[in-house]
């Protein structure tokens, strides 16, 4: 038997899984760490926090497997995207990774755009500037903090690091590649012209792969360190998103899926490039070599529950322990018992901006109607309601953008919750299903590095033969009717506090 080895470098933790080539889990680990926000509106991680988990968690699962390291044919690394990491010419860290979520970069957005052209930075890089992207990231390094600038001789994405310290390899690939904001993603490689108007050297940013491509071997010492064999293949991987669609089998034209993590995604899988001129939804190359996807991203999906139960669910929290239960079992029961429409509440999850389909780093979340009769469990669905509503958003876009979504898959911690299911098929109007396994993106870039290493002809044939779909919710036409009134006051509102968004950012 021949195995593979996904990583998956979260914003929460990283999570590394060891799978046969049929896709059953042998082994699995994971490492949490911190994440700092200095300002409000900043969010930062230390990449060595993500070294130390990845080397952790690769060590246990293949001492805990006891299987020969030589079966071990390859490995894929799945990341949170649009992390900024900086090394010098020794290749250690200059300073602490500025990732997805931050919103520092307004003003070096604006610069992007007037240096480049909205319309033309559209066309090359499949998107307007955001903040959450990389190359604002590095205008704001290079402004604010020159030495740190001047010291840098490697730029990589967070999955990216972690690939250097396995091989010594700088790379990357096109899925990754894609939200940095400096690739030519029609054409697959980076952007001389985007990278020449921002005056960013060519030479700091490494080569981009397929996703299936060998980039490199595992080192010597790595090996040592780990278990590993020196003979494992490490291919390029991918993105978190584009590692999930390959992990819920999202390779192929009419089928989409929506993942509730950190933040919330409603990815389609389309065999040409399809572009929003408005770029409220994001093109991006996909993990399929010559493919691409469309997706549209909410900020605050999982990270608005999670913050809610962090600082007002004490006491479920508590319960959890006690029962030795999942706290989010203990909060899908409770939101099961409020009715659709949570009380007349409404809740808009903009705790760190919004990308899709307001491109606004300054609004911020909002509960809307709240009145005495309300408790925190109006509060906990109308939270759930509120991300179920910023998902049919970006739905609704591809949707008109003429993406044909015959199968809705759902992935991410989010997607475990059959109440959050159930109101996404409501939402959406059609079935929203599972795949058996639970390890999305760690399980696509094992069946990314089976490709590299041989062991599948195809990412198709790999997903065929690895994964198996668990039919899931059907939509209820009365619910649907009920929902879609409450989401027609919910996007109304939105324009409505839009200027005292800016201005309370302003003060």
């Amino acid at each position: 038997m021949r195995y593979l080895i996904g990583i998956d470098l979260g914003t929460s933790a990283t999570k590394t899984v060891l799978f046969d080539e049929a896709g059953n889990i042998i082994a699995s680990a994971a490492r949490e760490y911190p994440l700092y926000q200095p300002q409000n509106g900043w969010a930062e991680q230390k990449p060595e926090d993500w070294r130390e988990a990845a080397l952790e968690t690769l060590k246990e699962v293949v001492e805990t497997s006891h299987i020969n390291k030589e079966d071990i044919k390859g490995l894929g690394i799945s990341g949170q995207m649009h992390g900024l990491v900086m090394l010098d010419e020794k290749g250690d860290v200059i300073r602490p990774a500025i990732i997805w979520c931050d919103q520092r970069t307004g003003k070096e957005c604006e610069e992007i755009t007037q240096r480049v052209g909205k319309e033309r930075l559209i066309e090359i890089t499949a998107n307007p500037a955001l903040t959450g992207f990389t190359a604002s990231k590095i205008l704001w390094v290079r402004k604010h903090e020159p030495d740190n600038y001047a010291k840098c001789r490697h730029i990589l994405l967070p999955k990216d690091y972690i690939r250097y310290i396995l091989t010594g390899v700088f790379a990357t690939e096109v899925s990754d590649a894609s939200g940095m904001q400096l690739l030519d993603v029609p054409n697959r490689c980076w952007s001389e012209e985007v990278l020449e108007k921002l005056e960013i050297e060519r030479g700091l940013l490494p080569k981009v792969y397929e996703s299936i491509e060998v980039t490199g071997m595992i080192l010597p010492q790595i090996a040592q360190k780990t278990g590993l064999s020196v003979n494992t293949v490490v291919v390029g991987g991918a993105g978190d998103n584009a590692a999930a669609a390959v992990g819920t089998g999202i390779v192929k034209e009419g089928r989409a899926f929506t993942t509730i993590g950190t933040s919330g995604v409603v990815y389609a899988h389309s065999d040409k490039v399809v572009i929003d001129k408005n770029g409220r939804v994001h093109t991006f190359c996909c993990a399929v070599p010559g493919a691409w996807h469309v997706m549209g991203v909410t900020q605050g999906a999982g990270l608005s529950l999670k913050w809610f139960k962090d600082n007002f669910c004490e006491e479920y929290i508590a319960q959890a322990e006690k029962e030795q239960k999942d706290v989010y079992e203990i909060i899908n029961q409770e939101v099961e018992k409020i009715p659709i429409g949570s009380g007349k509440l409404l809740y808009l999850p903009y705790l760190m901006g919004e990308r899709t389909p307001h491109l606004d780093p300054d609004c911020r979340g909002v509960f809307f109607g709240l009145s005495a009769i309300h408790n925190r469990n109006n509060m906990l669905r109308a939270v759930m309601e509120g991300v179920s509503y910023s998902l049919k958003d970006c739905y609704e876009i591809l949707v008109e953008m003429g993406m044909t979504i015959e199968e809705m898959m759902v992935c991410g911690g989010g997607g475990k919750s059959p109440i959050w299911k159930q109101m996404l098929s409501d939402l959406y109007g059609c079935h929203v299903n599972t795949v058996t396994a639970k390890e999305g993106p760690a399980l696509g870039v094992a069946i990314l590095a089976g490709v590299g290493a041989g062991i599948y002809r195809s990412v198709e044939e790999g997903c065929q033969k690895a994964l198996e779909v668990k039919v899931g919710c059907v939509p209820k036409e009365e619910n649907r009717e009920l929902y879609l009134k409450y989401y027609q006051i919910y996007k109304a509102l939105y324009p409505d506090l839009k200027q005292e968004f800016r201005r309370l950012q302003e003060l």
